[in-house]
């Protein structure tokens, strides 16, 4: 008896020297991911990328992946996730799902719980073996998501909500801050790999760069790719520097038009372009969020992997943003505007009499497939209250399915996104189920809905010059001159018809067009004024809100990125900054951008959207 009590002593005592674990599984690591996908678009202001299930209305298929537990026993489980459509409505959530653990489904519904990223709690599990299958079964199709999962057996732990202290949790746990990998030294770091990007990298790499292209989703183009699906608006080959646009020619797909199948936007060929060039080191997936400065001077950059967490260090002797939002150069401590300047600023016509905070918005673009029987949609009750006065019965949501003005473009941008999706479900969810003309959109099927939203506008980084209206309707020409801009002054407004519908919350927007002659503009526009090695191109550049509507579209950020890439070859070979280059070697720019980078022998197939039209140029 007294050995049989001791061994029972022994027991007890082992069971509470044994260590409390804690288990974290980040979602978007997961193995098999399914129909989920990984979505960064606001990790800077949620801590991290997650799992969404965009499946349209259509539950995707499972995510899976395996866990290892150090130790057996009970565990309590934590989800961290949002109850997303809950901003707008009370009734049930939009985007719901079930967590599986070794094949045993927990009784938890999550995605219900709260309208801001939290924990929820999932109950406790019995863990019986070191290794575990944890499966994510989503129950609508209508964009559930999930950060994290936590195991803990550790009665006194709680995750936090707080993002920096959650943050904190998540390096220490994986050791990301304590161990961040080298991808080496670069001669030129280019961050984003849109249109302007991709055509920063591959100038730069044909003119003898040793070339970083980080990019932070698994394709390239940006806002031309197939996840948001914008043509390349603008002309090429214009004077004073016909080759530029060779290069955007080369890579651009040569059908036209928004929201079209996904074949439309050729993303391998953008690919293929940079992987056969020997000097780009391709990082995608990588989204860059830290930035080391010394004097002035950017020293590294940090990008994290989206899928794993891991960090990587990027060290160059210059860098561009091409991010569109400014992330490089605000991180570095870079000048920057943002909104609109009022009319005493710099005397536009165009601008307000007071400045504010609209931007021009983001879209979600959408179309739907005629299928050959009756196709069914859920009546969702969380829809935007609908009438008929409020319907549109059409099946493709263009440009003009704009939101966000208004808004934060970053810190609001999860709200802006999902306010998008939002009225593009609550209108097909009318047609389809309660319009009187249903019967006409019996056969019609969601084909496409854009996750990554389009953005026009953020962040506008300063430089040496900040371009303005008058600058182009003048025009007032200067000696730096470089990629002509051929777009109208395109400058986007919440619809007032719209507005009239949904007070406070339109998703519609107007185009508002002022004519503009060819304008090359001047590279002191192209680098940063406070930061000595960091070049911009693309829709962040130095300029005023009113000339933002001219240079942001993409065969013009495009040739941005020609310019900037053909720089950055003159600055290495004359060891020399961006503004230096300007100063003292702009000749030698200007026979760069006199020789083009880009195949000339191209057909020129991309369609010109009329939208753009140019003023007459005048002969002399």
């Amino acid at each position: 008896m007294k050995k049989l009590t001791l061994l029972f002593l022994l027991s007890i005592c082992g069971a509470y020297a044994q260590k409390p674990t804690t288990v974290m599984v980040e979602a978007e690591s997961f193995k098999n991911k399914g129909g989920w996908v990984v979505d960064q678009q606001f990790m800077d202001v949620m801590g991290s990328s997650f799992l969404m299930a965009h499946g349209m209305g259509k539950p995707v298929a499972d995510a899976s992946t395996t866990v290892s537990f150090p130790s057996k026993g009970k565990y309590k489980v934590y989800v961290r996730t949002r109850n997303w459509s809950s901003q707008w409505s009370k009734k049930e959530a939009a985007g719901q799902f079930l967590l599986s653990v070794d094949g045993k489904t927990l009784p938890k519904t999550f995605g219900k719980d709260h309208a801001e990223w939290a924990w929820s709690e999932g109950g406790t599990v019995k863990i019986s073996k070191k290794e575990v299958i944890l499966s994510l079964k989503d129950l609508t199709g209508f964009n559930g998501r999930v950060d994290a999962i936590i195991f803990t057996n550790d009665p006194a732990f709680k995750p936090t909500n707080d993002v920096k202290a959650l943050s904190d949790f998540r390096n220490d746990y994986f050791g990301f801050d304590r161990n961040p990998k080298l991808a080496g030294d670069f001669d030129f770091v280019v961050v984003g790999g849109g249109m302007a990007g991709t055509c920063a990298a591959i100038a730069a790499a044909r003119n003898g760069v040793k070339v970083a292209l980080i990019q932070n989703r698994p394709v390239l183009g940006g806002n031309n790719s197939s996840e948001v699906r914008v043509h390349l608006g603008g002309r090429i080959n214009l004077e004073p520097y016909p080759a530029l646009g060779n290069l955007v020619n080369e890579i651009g797909p040569k059908e036209g038009g928004n929201a079209q199948p996904k074949d439309y936007y050729e993303d391998d060929k953008k690919m293929n372009a940079v992987l056969n060039e020997p000097n780009i080191s391709l990082f995608l997936n990588h989204h860059a969020n830290s930035v080391e400065t010394n004097n002035g001077t950017i020293e590294s950059v940090t990008a994290t992997n989206i899928e794993t967490g891991e960090r990587v260090i990027f060290k160059g002797a210059l860098f561009a943003d091409c991010t569109g939002d400014g992330t490089i150069g605000i991180l570095a401590g870079a000048e920057y505007m943002i909104g609109r300047e009022s009319q005493s600023v710099y005397g536009e016509p165009t601008a307000p009499e007071v400045a504010d905070n609209l931007t021009m918005g983001a879209s979600v673009q959408w179309f739907s497939e005629t299928k050959d029987t009756p196709a069914t949609f859920p009546d969702i009750q969380w829809a935007l209250p609908w009438d008929e006065e409020k319907s549109e019965e059409i099946t493709k949501g263009d440009w003009e399915w704009e939101t966000g003005m208004g808004l934060d473009m970053k810190l609001d941008f999860e709200q802006i996104r999902d306010y998008g999706m939002l009225a593009v479900y609550s209108n097909w969810n009318y047609l389809k189920n309660h319009s009187k003309n249903k019967e006409k959109f019996a056969k019609e099927s969601l084909r496409w809905v854009a996750f990554i939203a389009g953005k026009r506008e953020s962040v506008r980084l300063k430089g040496d010059y900040v371009l303005i209206e008058q600058d182009l309707t003048i025009p007032r020409v200067y000696p730096d001159g470089t990629a002509p801009t051929s777009w109208t002054i395109d400058l986007h407004y919440p619809d007032p018809e719209n507005s009239k519908l949904f007070p406070g919350a339109a998703f519609k927007s107007i185009a508002k067009h002022t004519k503009i002659y060819p304008y090359p503009i001047p590279f002191r526009c192209l680098y940063s004024k406070n930061i000595n090695n960091l070049m911009m191109a693309g829709r962040d550049i130095s300029v005023s809100h009113v000339a933002l509507g001219t240079v942001r579209v993409m065969r013009t950020t495009g040739m941005m990125g020609e310019v900037v890439g053909m720089a950055a070859s003159v600055c290495k070979k004359e060891n020399t900054t961006p503004r230096g280059l300007y100063q003292k070697h702009f000749d030698q720019l200007e026979a760069l951008m006199l020789k083009g980078v880009g195949d000339p022998t191209l057909p020129y197939i991309q369609g010109y959207n009329n939208g753009g039209t140019l003023m007459e140029i005048k002969k002399k």
